[in-house]
Order: C-alpha cells, then sequence, then structure tokens
C-alpha cells in the first residue's frame, strides 16, 4: 500500500541555513502525525516541501506516489488541504466570500461552503467582513478552507492558535472524524498537552533534523524517564516520615495529605504493591511522562549530542 507521504533523505537549504537535514519520515493513510519542534526546527519547511511549494535540495517527497511538483501537481494538490500558522485573507470580503473563492479553485460545489461554516461555528458571521472577525475566527475560517473538497491529505501548522477550549476541543473532534475516513493528517503544535491523545505516531525535529519518532508508548520506553504515583490518604492517617519503598526516587508531600511520588518504570508494581496496603488509603493514580516531557528530554538529550531515535 503506497504511503500518503513519504519524505526520503529530504533537505532543503537556503543561502547556507540548513532547514532540514536528511529527513526520512512516512505518513500512512488515516494516521495522525504529531510534528514537534522549536521554532526553526523544520517543521513549515517540512510541510512546504509536501506541498510542493518549496524545492528539495536533495532527497525525495511523494504524496500519493507522486512528486508534488511533477507533471500532475495540480490535480493532486486538489487532494490536499492546508491550514498556514499564520492565516491570511482578504480583509474586505466576508467570510462567505473568502470560502466561495477558495472553492472555486478546489472545484467544490458552493453548497459545501455553507456546511463549513456552520461545522467551523462562523454561521452566525458569514456575511461580516473578515476585517472585523477575531484571531480565533481568522483561525476557524483557515480551518474551513483547509476542509474543502475532503482532503486526503491534511497538513495543519499550529491548528489551535487563537481558539478558545471548545474550539479548540471541536478541532480535535474533526481531526478524529477526518482519521476515521482515511485522511491522513500532520499536525505541527507548541500545544502539546492537547495534541497527545489524538495522535498516532510523533516526529521531533531539531536544528532541521529527526531527533526521536515513533508512537508516543514507544517514546516512553526509549527515554526510560520515571513516573509519577500520586497517593492520598485520609486526613486522619499521616504518611511516614521514612520507611517508604527505597525503589522511590522522590516524595513531595501537598496539602490535602497526598504524596507525590517519583519511580522507576521498572519499579512501578513493586511500589504500588506497598501503597495500596497502607491503612486508610483515598486514592491512587499514576501518571506517565507527558508528551511535553518526552519532548523536553530528546531536544535537549539529542542537542548535546546523543543518539537520534528515529
Amino acid at each position: 500500500m503506497t504511503n500518503t507521504v513519504d519524505l526520503e533523505q529530504l533537505s532543503c537549504h537556503f543561502s547556507g541555513v540548513r532547514a532540514l537535514s536528511d529527513l526520512n519520515l512516512a505518513l500512512g493513510e488515516g494516521e495522525v502525525l504529531g510534528l514537534l519542534g522549536h521554532n526553526g526546527a523544520g517543521k513549515s519547511t517540512a510541510m512546504k516541501l509536501i506541498l510542493g511549494i518549496l524545492t528539495p535540495t536533495s532527497g525525495r517527497v511523494r504524496v500519493f506516489g507522486e512528486d508534488p511538483r511533477g507533471p500532475g501537481s495540480g490535480q493532486l494538490r486538489m487532494q490536499l488541504g492546508y491550514l498556514p500558522e499564520n492565516v491570511s485573507f482578504y480583509d474586505n470580503l466576508s467570510g462567505r466570500e473568502v470560502l466561495t473563492y477558495f472553492a472555486r479553485l478546489k472545484r467544490v460545489p458552493p453548497k459545501e461552503v455553507n456546511r463549513l461554516l456552520t461545522q467551523v461555528g462562523l454561521d452566525h458571521a458569514a456575511n461580516r467582513r473578515v476585517r472585523t472577525y477575531s484571531k480565533g475566527m481568522r483561525q476557524r475560517l483557515g480551518l474551513a478552507q483547509a476542509l474543502l473538497g475532503e482532503p486526503r491529505l491534511l497538513l495543519l501548522d499550529e491548528p489551535t492558535v487563537g481558539l478558545d477550549p471548545m474550539a479548540t476541543r471541536d478541532v480535535y473532534q474533526t481531526i478524529d472524524e477526518l482519521r476515521a475516513r482515511g485522511t491522513g493528517i500532520m499536525i505541527s503544535s507548541h500545544v502539546l498537552p492537547g495534541i497527545e491523545q489524538h495522535v498516532d505516531r510523533v516526529a521531533i525535529l531539531g536544528g532541521g533534523s529527526l531527533l526521536a519518532s515513533g508512537t508516543i508508548e514507544a517514546l516512553r520506553s526509549q527515554a526510560e524517564l520515571p513516573l509519577t504515583i500520586r497517593v492520598r490518604r485520609q486526613p486522619s492517617t499521616r504518611f511516614p516520615d521514612t520507611g517508604l519503598h527505597p525503589a522511590i526516587q522522590d516524595a513531595i508531600p501537598e496539602a490535602d495529605n497526598s504524596l507525590v511520588l517519583t519511580v522507576a518504570t521498572r519499579d512501578k508494581i513493586r511500589v504500588l504493591n506497598e501503597l495500596l496496603n497502607l491503612a486508610g488509603l483515598e486514592d491512587v493514580t499514576i501518571e506517565p511522562p507527558t508528551l511535553e516531557t518526552l519532548y523536553a528530554h530528546f531536544d535537549t538529550e539529542l542537542n548535546e549530542g546523543g543518539t537520534r531515535y528515529a
């Protein structure tokens, strides 16, 4: 089966600046890939190479098995949706006029314009000029244009910037629905807590290179970071000052008679067995390393010359 996107030994240099170097990455059909990295890591460059906006210095880009700058690029782009990081529209047009314009470019029936305006929550402002829109409303309009024509590949560069929590939830709900229909989706985002439960894999870029890639569980295993166990006892029961399991690396008391423990993953079961025997136990929660913690680990370790996990 042909991947939605294949990047092979891909490099892109601008006036001596290495925006990307020897990047190998693939996106499958119906897969959501989180593309993570600091500003200047190469995320937007990778998306523009996939779109065919930029020409690679070396290496190969394939979208549905085709060159995005090849003879069939015009037809290929009809199957793509793209939301850039900085959304810009014609301010004197209404939201409906902007979306109708893009619909014509993509040869999409006009009836889809109204459906998408409703889907992104702009039906009430469809006839207002874009210059009156807030940043969040412009972002919604940008998402609507990216969704025109039910794209088979969707590239989202910071899709939730400027959105309130409810609108952010709606964006990720849309992403989940598109994934279920087989759309390949690549998301670049700095808002890591929101993205974690909606991606199948992540790729961490740094300085134009791939630092690490895989499922979140795979990256947790590779990083070997400790997990957090929160244990709470009844108010009348105090934790002992000493004598906790020796595998516990750190123990921080909190005001609600809780104890926050740091434990190596390999010691989790042994520590839990002891904690569950404590008298007056009210609650125990386990928190594995978050995507934000993993990103910080790989970005720091690999930029200091460690081994790449790709």
